[in-house]
């Protein structure tokens, strides 16, 4: 979780209430966040990956002034349109999205200039994920020009003087020289065209998501009016972000000018400050809280948390991206109304708790494969159909999600894809590389009241010069003989793995998995260039074959 540096004074000026120290204290630890200390004007607190909205000294004193009362209710942003646009066109398909706008009227000083870059680190290593999910860039406007276009242009066709450095340099020469280039530059290694910024004049402002230009991106105190940017694969991430840093900059002081994103299909005037709206189920939230709460009760206290109301329904603003069910209504309500006024209550069960079998018997496969010096990943249950199915050279039904906000909307029936996505996205770093993981999987099931079901699945995959069948058939050997469990494999065909070097794994008669070395299509599907060995077992039928 990021820990955040707020300065006290600016802080306590925002909330608009000076409070003693141990109230401060007490306050800012019932808001829901983790305060590690308060020594002179500094302010230093962790903040839950769900509130990205109090990274500053102005999200979190507007979130903190609504919870002691001193300001409650919406905050109200308004736009009006800057008569200008920027045009998204011909850009890599893994980065394609872009949206941007003007704030004016600002004062910067040291102080605030160190407020907007810590914002801008902090979202950039928890909504953008260290810019996997996209990147954030603020320019001094009087050193552009209008109309804008974010556009895609070959590596060698790119040269300006990045941000930090003394001279100009092309694009493959900021991946392989600038600091942040070695830092992000395996994002974009593979792209065949690079994203850039260009102004009217033809002037390239940056190259997201790795830097921008020293001459026309770097602000300082003189800067009054400035231009903002989001860009990466997640819209929704990246309009998140900057309702984030444009509320937090027109409570400096700006005031926020909305410009139009033209892309080849479609028009998007940004920021649009438009209020969502979600019913609240009172009953809902009474059931899971033991409360008693009447409307009027349910409105003050949301009031508390920021949020507005209006016949029956919650007004959410923007840049809440946390509140997707009534459950996290509920838990707002619940620090609104405070965690220590509810009254401790003894259940009427008494239980002893103990560790599932199968995850004992999981965890000792763990601990088998730690000991054959194997790295163990965890991955997001959640993944793209392209990487389950045409990565895969496979054409398998798949479970995908209703209304999904990203490109990740599919639950994986496999573990195996996750574990080669890992390998692709850490190509830059040295080989070999043995990764393995324990995770669930999902597949259709008519048995279920879901229609879906859950099992517990391993995965093992190595990938070096000069692995082969044989070496992932001693890890296969070790793990289920330190088990006591005699197997055989039976040859067959998967269109994932190369023929005659693919089998299934047979336990009592039955198939538990599959292990093989990757086809070259395969490898070739996922931009990978060393050799891949893996298998997948279905670790339930395994613990059940101990058991039983």
């Amino acid at each position: 979780m990021p820990t955040v540096t707020l300065n006290k004074k600016v802080f306590e000026e925002l909330v608009g209430r000076k409070l003693p120290l141990e109230e401060l204290k007490d306050r800012i630890s019932m808001l829901g966040t983790d305060l590690e200390r308060i020594e002179g004007d500094e302010i230093e607190v962790e903040i839950f990956p769900n509130r990205p909205d109090m990274l500053s000294e102005q999200g979190f004193a507007r979130a903190f002034s609504s919870f002691i009362g001193v300001k409650k209710g919406l905050r109200k942003y308004t736009t009006t349109k800057f008569g200008s646009s920027l045009t998204i066109q011909d850009v890599p398909k893994t980065w394609p999205y872009a949206v941007a706008c003007v704030v004016k009227g600002l004062r910067f000083d040291d102080e605030k200039i160190r407020e907007v870059i810590q914002l801008q680190e902090k979202l950039g290593t928890t909504l953008t994920r260290n810019r996997k999910k996209g990147g954030i860039g603020l320019y001094p406007l009087d050193k552009i020009t209008f109309p804008i276009m974010f556009v895609g242009k070959k590596p060698e066709n790119i040269k300006f003087r990045p941000l930090g450095f003394p001279t100009e340099l092309t694009a493959h020469q900021i991946l392989a020289q600038h600091p942040k280039g070695r830092e992000y530059g395996h994002i974009m290694e593979s792209w065949d065209t690079f994203p850039v910024f260009v102004d009217a004049k033809g002037v390239i402002m940056s190259m997201p998501p790795i830097i921008n230009s020293h001459d026309v991106g770097k602000i300082d105190e003189t800067t009054t009016n400035v231009f903002i940017e989001g860009t990466g694969p997640d819209l929704n991430t990246i309009m998140t972000s900057l309702y984030i840093l444009t509320t937090s900059l027109a409570d400096m002081g700006g005031t926020i000018h909305s410009l139009e994103m033209v892309y080849p299909d479609k028009k998007i005037n940004f920021p649009d400050f438009t209020l969502r709206k979600m019913k609240l189920d009172l009953q809902y939230i009474n059931t899971r809280l033991g409360l008693d709460l009447q409307e009027k009760n349910a409105i003050e206290l949301l009031e508390r948390m920021g949020f507005g109301y209006d016949t029956g329904n919650v007004l959410i603003p923007k840049y809440r991206n946390d509140i997707l069910h009534q459950v996290d209504l509920a838990e707002d309500i619940a620090i609104a109304y405070g965690y220590e006024n509810f009254e401790e209550e003894i259940p009427n069960v008494a239980t002893i708790g103990e560790e599932h079998h199968l995850k004992k018997f999981a965890r000792k496969v763990r601990e088998i494969l730690a000991g054959l010096k194997m790295i163990e990943v965890k991955n997001y249950h959640l993944i793209t159909a392209e990487d389950l199915n045409r990565k895969m050279n496979l054409d398998n039904p798949l479970i995908s999600l209703q209304n999904a906000l990203g490109e990740h909307n599919h639950l994986r029936n496999a573990i195996l894809p996750s574990l080669i996505k890992n390998i692709r996205e850490n190509q830059h770093n040295e080989f070999p590389q043995n990764i393995f993981e324990v995770g669930r999987v999902f597949t259709h099931d008519t048995n279920t009241e879901t229609k879906i079901g859950e099992n517990e699945h391993l995965s093992v995959v190595l990938c070096h010069d000069k692995t082969d069948f044989t070496e992932i058939k001693q890890v296969l050997d070790t793990v289920l003989s330190s088990l006591g469990i005699c197997y055989t494999i039976q040859e067959t065909q998967h269109a994932s793995f190369i023929p005659g070097r693919v089998g299934e794994i047979i336990i009592h008669d039955k198939s538990i998995g599959i292990i093989g070395e990757l086809s070259p299509e395969v490898i070739t599907l996922w931009n990978i260039q060393v050799p891949i060995v893996a298998f997948e077992v279905d670790v339930e039928m395994l613990f059940k074959t101990i058991k039983f």
